[in-house]
């Protein structure tokens, strides 16, 4: 496997010329715990949980023997068995002899209803009611309610209890095995109470424990009478699943506002935010965390490469493996990242409109889809934390950077004439970057260190040698206390970071010429709640720029980097500013850009100035210049003058990759004073929308019918064109290949879907081609209830598929 920093704009050291394009991952590895010094993927990711004593604990490894499992098929069937048979295991035999022999008398269970109905008061209470599923489906600390049918009236001498079993040996000391006497309290929070006694039908209230395991759980009933034992056979059909509950105040993950909760547990689509942060765009994301089989495929992301059952109970464990398997460069994680501009052996990322399209393929092949970039990771992150119950939000950070010296400040190395020494420049300042946010107290931390924890799940650089990164608490990031676990120095970073420049001297040595002191982390932003509009959170992330606990924190950080000392050679004579315009322009235009000097001196000012343009990826790596203009200004005291640089289509169209974005490098000397001038800016072309248009009212289990039209904004034809729709509730995955389109041409396109879930939904949309991406379009659709009051399962449809 080539090295990971190999990928053509993903690291900044690397060459601009293309290399191979980034294929699929082969074949699911075997077993490789065996490698690495003996040290499992478990080990490495999570040392807290890496004593591993039995192997029983851990999760089913990667099997090949995968069925294609339709919509209605048991999910177990679509990957590894995570409860591989046993001959211990309840259900073997209907008595404690294993005879099969039912004695007169015997307290027989002859049915279980667990009154999983998704409109049923369990689920209602429970809030899964949404999920695409018929098994229960339930909030751990929280009680629900089930009817056992028995062979004859229950009497105060009979004793019944009720078990929860996961993982291939399931045992009580690791919570893998839950007992529960019925009438008699359990341990750790379970408890089963009986409700009611009408006839031979038993009403059960049963709690479940607030520090539960999450996952899909075995169920069986065991009862004890004078004439003998009986345990309940097990049945498929009486799996439970169990989420974390961040209604449950007992929960760690509890989240005590109720918008809150719709918005980060519940909200099946959000906006992300991409661009620059003069420039910003939005895309809608379809989640779809409720989707028929999304849930078993975020449970096998924690059996893939196995994560003791034991351990998945604790959010910080579970959202730093899940960090991990997102990506899929340590082990055949979800998603293959590319950032090499060449796409053709999978989907371009930003074709795609959601997770659910993605995370069905990895549960069904076991292979890594290929291509994801950091809102992809994200968006996909979100979906999982979410299903399993934690609040969990998308966050993207303008001008993001990356510290790969762990000096905490963004180094950019220059020569003696302010030419850029590529060869010494491996720190890069992202356009934008994507994580997630999610919500949990924090008891491997001091006390101050609940709320909000980073999760961050594009590869970048190795924690515990894999590439996963957090769950880091915010707190921790405002205030530069990087030695908080976990990779708070890395986070910090990204986001309050200093941008140093260095020239190098007639001795060889360098010199700090410039600091930029908010360059990094200029604007952090989320989907506001309840609302699509944009809330700026960059407050909970930093100190206000320049303020003196700003610069603390700054400082404190930098003190425990690789260059404490950094600070102590700075040099400044500052009276000419710089400051760059750009307007704003659609792809296929001519542009102008534009620099504003200004003298704030008492002296005239003379400015030999430099500007170069070349396109750039938005990790921050740049292409070669494409077009420069040098001039030398002279400014009177208190004066400004702007300098223009026109720029022609056909000069910029033959060097543009993703994203649209371009990098202005200004330059200059002021030669009374010495003053050196140094300014990044960066700047991206607009594409077009597209536009959806719903033809007719949307009734579940009818079908519907939407309109798209686009229309090319260039002036060439767009090839190999293909449009992906998708929206939760309404539309499964779906991928249309349309050909060609002219340049300047509009197109029409319309395609029917057929809603499975009432309420206010979202229809997404996207169009890619080798010549035109990041084009997308939403449209809200308000779908009614099935005349009649049909259930889901009876108004499925066509869209129920796959």
């Amino acid at each position: 496997m080539d090295s990971p920093r190999s990928d053509v704009g993903r690291w900044g050291n690397y060459p601009w010329q293309p290399t191979v394009t980034p294929s699929p991952e082969p074949e699911p590895e075997p077993d490789r715990r065996s490698r690495r010094s003996g040290r499992s993927f478990w080990a490495r990711c999570c040392g807290c949980c890496s004593c591993r004593g039995n192997d029983d604990d851990w999760g089913p490894e990667p099997s090949n023997n995968r069925g294609s499992g339709g919509r209605g098929s048991s999910a177990g069937s679509r990957r590894p068995d995570s409860r591989a048979s046993n001959t211990r295991r309840p259900g073997s035999g209907v008595n404690a002899a294993g005879d099969g022999t039912v004695r007169e008398g015997m307290l027989v269970v002859t049915a279980v209803d667990l009154l999983s109905s998704r409109s049923g008061q369990n689920r209602q209470e429970h809030h899964t009611d949404e999920f695409e599923y018929d098994q229960l489906i339930l909030r751990r600390g929280q009680p629900f309610h089930m009817v056992l049918s028995l062979s004859r009236p229950y009497e105060s001498s009979d004793r019944i209890t009720l078990e929860l079993l996961i993982g291939n040996n399931p045992e009580v000391g690791k919570g893998t095995h839950v007992i529960i006497p019925v009438g008699k309290g359990g341990s750790g929070g379970w408890k089963a109470q009986v409700t009611k006694a009408n006839g031979q039908d038993l009403n059960l209230r049963v709690h479940t424990s607030p520090n539960s395991i999450i996952g899909k759980f075995q169920f069986t009933v065991r009862t004890h009478s004078d004439a003998g034992e009986f345990q309940l056979p097990f049945d498929p059909l009486n799996e439970i699943y169990i989420l974390f509950n961040p209604w449950c105040p007992e929960d760690i993950v509890y989240v005590d506002h109720e918008d809150w909760r719709q918005e980060y547990v519940l909200n099946e689509s959000g906006r992300i935010y991409y661009g620059t942060e003069a420039q910003i765009g939005e895309r809608t994301w379809n989640y779809g965390q409720f989707d028929h089989g999304v849930l078993d495929a975020c449970l096998y992301i924690l059996d893939r490469r196995g994560m003791p059952y034991g351990g998945r109970g604790d959010p910080v464990n579970v959202s730093r493996v899940i960090s991990a398997m997102v990506n899929s460069l340590d082990d055949n994680g979800v998603l293959i990242g590319n950032w090499s501009g060449d796409y053709s052996r999978g989907t371009n990322p930003s074709a795609w409109v959601g997770s659910v399209e993605i995370l069905l393929s990895y549960l069904h092949t076991g292979y890594s889809v290929p291509y994801g970039q950091c809102w992809v990771f994200a968006g996909v992150t979100t979906t999982v934390l979410r299903c399993l119950g934690l609040a969990t939000r998308t966050v993207t950070n303008f001008n993001s950077a990356h510290d790969t010296d762990t000096s905490l400040t963004m180094d950019i190395y220059f020569d003696e004439n302010m030419k850029p020494l590529e060869h010494l420049n491996h720190d890069s300042v992202w356009n934008f970057h994507v994580w997630n946010d999610c919500w949990m107290k924090r008891p491997d931390l001091p006390s101050g260190f609940n709320g909000w924890q980073v999760v961050d799940a594009t590869p970048q650089e190795t924690s515990s040698g894999i590439f996963c990164c957090g769950p880091c608490s915010v707190e921790s990031i405002k205030n530069g206390l990087v030695y908080m676990k976990y990779d708070t120095p890395f986070i910090f970073a990204e986001v309050n970071s200093d941008k140093v420049y260095w020239q190098r001297q007639d001795d060889g040595s360098f010199k700090i010429v410039y600091v930029e002191e908010k360059a990094i982390g200029t604007l952090i932003v989320t989907k506001a709640i309840g609302s699509n509009m944009r809330e700026d959170i960059t407050s909970l992330y930093k100190h206000p720029e320049g303020s003196e606990a700003e610069r603390k924190a700054v400082e404190t950080a930098a003190a425990h980097g690789s260059k404490p000392n950094v600070y102590a050679t700075r040099d400044s004579a500052e009276d000419v500013t710089v400051q760059v315009e750009t307007q704003d322009a659609v792809t296929g235009q001519d542009l102008t850009v534009g620099v504003v000097l200004s003298n704030r001196g008492s002296s005239r000012r003379t400015v030999k100035l430099h500007l170069y343009l070349s396109v750039t990826f938005y990790t921050g790596v740049t292409g070669p210049v494409f077009k420069e203009n040098k001039k030398e200004v002279v400014l009177a005291p208190g004066a400004s003058e702007r300098v223009v640089m026109p720029v022609a289509y056909q000069e910029y169209q033959p060097h543009l990759v993703d994203q649209g974005a371009m990098l202005l490098n200004v330059s200059g000397h002021v030669k009374e004073n010495g003053q050196v001038l140094a300014k990044q800016h960066t700047f991206r072309l607009r594409t077009p929308d597209l536009s959806l248009t719903l033809l007719a009212p949307a009734v579940v289990g009818q079908e519907c019918e939407v309109q798209i039209v686009f229309k090319n904004p260039l002036p060439v034809t767009l090839t190999n064109v293909i449009f992906r729709l998708e929206g939760s509730g309404l539309q499964r995955p779906k991928v249309l290949n349309v050909g060609d389109i002219g340049g300047n041409e509009t197109v029409t396109l319309r395609q029917t879907f057929v809603p499975v879930r009432p309420g206010p939904r979202q229809l997404i949309a996207s169009l890619d081609s080798p010549q035109l991406s990041q084009v997308h379009g939403v449209i809200q659709v308000d779908v009614s209830p099935a005349p009649g009051g049909r259930n889901f399962s009876e108004a499925r449809g066509d869209s129920g598929s796959g």
